[in-house]
């Protein structure tokens, strides 16, 4: 088959146009059938999968191909695009462990969508014919595979009726109370149920995965760690948003209810944005977006939280990496004014209308722009409780480019924060 490229001004094209769903990130591998294809026998394996290599714009497969293979994404990014490669309609990117062209080895029936490479990408390729062998040589093995692969290709399907069914009994259940208090009153109850349910079940085994990549970051051979090392930071950077998803959902609560305390001590301002800056390097590279800090060689230590301020830097990071488009940039800086450190990260992107600068800071609040994008909207909650707590403030306001927004805030340097 002739490789097909796209031209510098079609993948360009490609690369601005927004996804047409909502779910934009990219997963984790988290497939039965990866998991299946990982403990076989590396012998058998080796008859199965054939690495290739792809350069950005060169197209994997194309839409109407009849389908006679499947991919697994061992490094780099993808595109799914349906349509004509001039005017695509984009349905969203497929990353490291994900997997592509399923229906292949299911059907042999056209392609329902266009795969191009995004960056340079390497694929494991298992082809429909050798598929089908591997099926008749390890019967056992080929039955668990296809079990693993249906129960992919179901799970997508069965959770969206799952979340419409939710979705109908919960509008059922609030349509029935009498006033509009209760039916806010039972939203709440609802809410809180589900964050004190994720709380429970989320906070051991994230500690658990988190102590498992660290023990292997310990033990693995250099060679292997290295070879291995967009999976393991790709894991890493996923866990330790969760990590901070489940905190946030228990501190807003203790901090609303005033049963928290800060652990104050002299706090590096710098030095934590430094750390910010390093940790989301790999998730900035993956969405191609530039990141600058600006501030002094001299900025003042202030007394604070050291934890709650790095959760506050990496919330705010979050959001604005969240926000910005392939090809934008984020804008991190530091600064003393009067009594005062002033810190502000301010990302490209949509602008947050007037009218939700104030909300956004709501828990559960969602405006215009991030109803987009899915999320419990307790990361900014949290940021405004902790920054209140130390006696400073937090807004945002338009970037003064008229492109993007700017979230600030401030910590007091002249004495110690009363807690509220």
């Amino acid at each position: 088959m002739t490789s097909q490229y796209l031209t510098p001004a079609q993948l360009e094209r490609i690369r601005n146009t927004r996804p047409a769903s909502s779910e934009i990130v990219t997963t984790a591998p988290n497939s039965p059938l990866l998991s299946l294809l990982a403990s076989t026998d590396r012998k058998k394996l080796a008859q199965l999968i054939v690495e290739e290599q792809y350069i950005p714009g060169q197209v994997v497969f194309t839409e109407g191909d009849i389908g006679e293979a499947m991919y697994i994404i061992r490094s780099g990014r993808v595109v799914v695009v349906k349509g004509n490669l001039e005017k695509p309609t984009v349905l969203g990117y497929r990353g490291v462990g994900e997997i592509i062209g399923e229906m292949a080895l299911l059907e042999n029936r056209p392609r329902f969508a266009s795969i191009v490479a995004l960056d340079k990408v390497s694929l494991f390729r298992i082809r429909r014919e050798d598929f089908l062998k591997f099926l008749r040589a390890n019967a056992d093995l080929g039955m668990s595979i296809l079990r693993a692969l249906s129960t992919r290709l179901r799970a997508a399907d069965e959770a969206r009726t799952d979340s419409a069914e939710v979705e109908q009994r919960l509008a059922l259940r609030v349509s029935e109370l009498e006033t509009e208090k209760q039916r806010l009153l039972e939203l709440q109850r609802l809410r809180q149920e589900t964050s004190d349910l994720i709380v429970h079940d989320l906070r051991n085994p994230l500690s658990l995965i988190s102590g498992a990549i660290n023990m292997l970051e310990l033990t693995l051979p250099d060679d292997i760690l290295s070879d291995n090392r967009e999976l393991v930071d790709l894991i890493t950077i996923n866990c330790d948003r969760m990590k901070r998803l489940v905190d946030a959902l228990l501190d807003v609560t203790q901090m609303e209810s005033g049963d928290f305390e800060l652990i104050l001590g002299p706090v590096d301002l710098a030095y934590l944005i430094q750390k910010i800056c390093q940790r989301t390097a790999p998730i900035l590279k993956t969405y191609e977006i530039t990141l600058q800090a600006s501030m002094p060689s001299d900025l003042p230590i202030v007394v604070a939280d050291e934890e709650k301020i790095d959760r506050i830097l990496a919330n705010l990071m979050d959001n604005a990496i969240k926000f910005t488009p392939a090809g934008g940039s984020v804008t991190i800086y530091a600064g003393q004014e009067e009594d005062t450190i002033l810190v502000s990260l301010t990302n490209t992107g949509p602008i947050i209308p007037p009218g939700d600068r104030e909300r956004i800071f709501e828990r559960f609040a969602h405006t215009s722009v991030s109803r987009q994008s899915r999320g419990f909207g307790l990361g900014l909650t949290f940021c405004r409780l902790a920054v209140e707590a130390h006696g400073g403030q937090i807004w945002v306001e338009p970037a003064k480019t008229g492109e993007g927004n700017r979230f600030a805030f401030t910590l007091p340097l002249s004495s110690e924060p009363e807690l509220p």
